[in-house]
């Protein structure tokens, strides 16, 4: 599987969460990191990681243990 660049608002469209919130989360190391593309501010995510986190999120969420 080849890996794919997600951006910003993508990620908090598919998060749901706000941006302060996810560099909140980042700079804890509760969410993956981000991606510098080119050098520049130009950032993005892998999409495999972020929705590896969606997942541990719900899988979370149905066993009861802490989000």
């Amino acid at each position: 599987m080849q890996a794919k660049f997600i951006r910003l608002d993508n990620v908090l469209e598919v998060t749901g969460l706000s941006r302060s919130h996810l560099y909140h989360l980042i700079s804890q190391g509760l969410f993956p990191t981000q991606i510098n593309l080119c050098g520049g501010r130009a950032e993005a995510w892998v999409e495999s990681e972020v929705q590896d986190w969606i997942d541990s999120r719900i899988e979370a969420s149905r066993n009861g243990g802490e989000v």
